[in-house]
């Protein structure tokens, strides 16, 4: 497929919003964002072989790849609006563009986001997402307000993406339900706006709970103690790993993309509340204490010994 062939196929599958002026065919974009709003703005690249399995199907490329920006709009409390999307391609077949567009468009469609241009060019499969969202003066969710004594969240369960790239890792069929979280992880946009308000920091898991929490702890000058049998875990993590491989995937293996955050303890039935809501379970995991380590079961730990290093392209977590 040429490439004016491949950006008119997807244009003509991508939805458009009132405020895009001018989008997918000119040199730039177009848009009108809406008066008083501030814009929130994020880019993540996937990988094949490092973020996905190669043989991974077009449909979840295009779904991962939207969902994990989509995640960090969700961290902020931002609500999506546009994006564009680089992509490296050995071949630009029919069937992968199809797939891939089917992917990363369903997933827009539900969040009224608006694919607005991009690139493609030839070389090994990567993909580069640009996302945009919008956000009130004053309203986003930051890494840098938890306290001392606020309690420790995270939506979801934990460990279950990082479960089924290590069954990949070491050539086992993956189990289908953790597959399933590692290609097509859902993002928390709604609970996201939820917390504004109620949060007093926040993150999405990408990187492993304990480093991303290791973030909210430096920006916020704080330190944080999580126990491992508070991390919630699906019924297929705990049926396939045992406990100590179960909690160190949770603690540290990453692709999660749920949210963490802290709130005041006053805040717990508020929280509770919300998750009956959303229908969305929100687990206490932890607390945040005054220091600098993250304990973990009472183990202290640097801020820097644990999560996904991409350059040293190891799990590095000492637990």
């Amino acid at each position: 497929m040429l490439e004016f062939d491949l950006i008119a196929r997807i244009r003509a599958r991508a939805a458009v919003r009132d405020d895009v002026v001018l989008g997918i065919g000119d040199d730039c974009a177009l848009l009108a964002p809406p008066p008083g709003m501030q814009l929130a703005v994020t880019m993540d690249t996937l990988n094949a072989g490092v973020h996905f399995p190669p043989e991974t199907a077009p449909y979840d490329i295009g779904w991962k790849a939207l969902a994990v920006n989509l995640s960090d709009l969700a961290a902020m409390g931002a609500s999506p609006a546009w994006c564009t999307v680089s992509l490296s391609l050995p071949e630009a077949t029919d069937a992968f563009i199809d797939g891939f567009s089917d992917g990363f468009l369903s997933l827009a469609q539900q969040h009224q986001f608006a694919l607005i241009g991009g690139d493609t060019t030839q070389g090994p499969l990567s993909i580069s997402v640009t996302a945009q969202g919008l956000i009130e003066p004053g309203m986003a969710l930051r890494r840098d307000g938890a306290k001392v004594g606020d309690t420790i969240w995270v939506s979801g369960t934990l460990g279950d993406a990082a479960a089924a790239l290590a069954q990949w890792k070491h050539g086992k069929t993956m189990h289908p339900t953790l597959r399933a979280r590692l290609d097509r992880p859902t993002p928390r946009v709604a609970l996201g706006r939820a917390l504004r308000g109620i949060a007093t920091s926040c993150i999405d898991i990408s990187d492993g709970l304990l480093a991303d929490l290791a973030h909210i702890c430096r920006a916020s000058g704080v330190g944080a103690c999580v126990h491992a049998t508070a991390l919630p875990a699906s019924s297929a993590l705990c049926e396939v790993f045992s406990d100590d491989e179960r909690y160190r995937l949770q603690a540290s293996g990453g692709d999660d993309y749920e949210l963490c955050f802290t709130a005041g303890a006053e805040r717990s039935d508020e929280i509770h509340a919300l998750a009956l809501q959303l229908g969305l379970p929100l687990t206490c995991v932890g607390k945040i204490e005054d220091g600098h380590q993250v304990r973990y079961d009472d183990v202290d730990f640097a801020m820097t010994e644990f999560g996904y290093q991409h350059f040293v392209n190891t799990f590095s977590s000492k637990v």
